[in-house]
């Protein structure tokens, strides 16, 4: 089984960019950046639960990162830079983590590496239990009228939360639920220490310098670069997540 993808072939030789999207996001979320690219291969990819691999169920990122390899295989992607937004971001770091072949850098926007202490852990595993049940009962507008309010959003105007909740709520409830429990920050390693190690490129783009994110950025070394750029980055420019 692999993944479903769009696929941009271009000149031989060079590494692929593998594109992996955000939380309710599909293989188009990247498609805009991916078009600047246009002299090298790119691949976007429907992560499970989402888009075409909505019926494709994981019940972890062991399954995730698997199915990846899968499909980068499946199209002779030998080489190849991941680059994933929030939750695409995290699964491109685990995997980078696990040594999957052929990877020759990393580029990550938003993407968290992990709690690090059982009692964030907890208190993560119960809000992600809280906001599956409701994708899997609810009306997906009337939950992404609310995942909107979160103040990881609150720079959205109220126009963009309009249009955000009536293009997220065109997805699968219950494919997001599964996939919200399978890769929730409750169940990922802290990958600091993986992270460090790394000795590929690796970009990781951040919306604010005095972000939450800040402390344990400091703790990367120099190579795990930061680009505080809120006005140039991707987030803005198209449907986060």
């Amino acid at each position: 089984m692999i993944l479903h993808v769009q696929n941009m072939p271009g000149p031989s030789g060079a590494p692929w960019l593998v594109f992996l999207h955000g939380f309710s996001g599909d293989c188009r979320e990247w498609q805009p950046v991916g078009e600047q690219f246009h002299g090298c291969s790119r691949l976007y990819i429907d992560l499970p639960g989402h888009g075409e691999s909505a019926a494709i169920p994981v019940s972890g990122f062991a399954d995730v990162i698997r199915l990846l390899r899968a499909t980068l295989i499946s199209y002779n992607i030998l080489k190849f830079w991941l680059v994933g937004y929030s939750l695409g971001g995290r699964v491109a770091m685990m995997a980078a983590c696990q040594g999957i072949p052929g990877l020759c850098g990393l580029v990550v926007e938003g993407g968290h590496p992990g709690l690090q202490n059982e009692q964030a852990r907890a208190e993560r595993r119960l809000s992600d239990g809280r906001w599956a049940e409701r994708f899997r009962r609810e009306p997906l507008s009337a939950v992404f009228h609310d995942w909107y309010q979160q103040p990881v959003f609150a720079s959205l105007t109220a126009q963009q939360r309009q249009a955000l909740t009536a293009l997220r709520s065109q997805n699968n409830g219950e494919t997001l639920a599964a996939m919200l429990e399978a890769t929730s920050l409750a169940v990922q390693p802290d990958l600091r220490e993986a992270l460090n190690a790394l000795t590929f490129p690796f970009y990781y783009y951040v919306a604010n310098a005095t972000a939450n994110s800040a402390p344990w950025r400091r703790k990367w070394r120099r190579h795990a670069i930061s680009f505080v750029t809120p006005d140039t980055t991707r987030i803005g420019k198209i449907p986060l997540a």
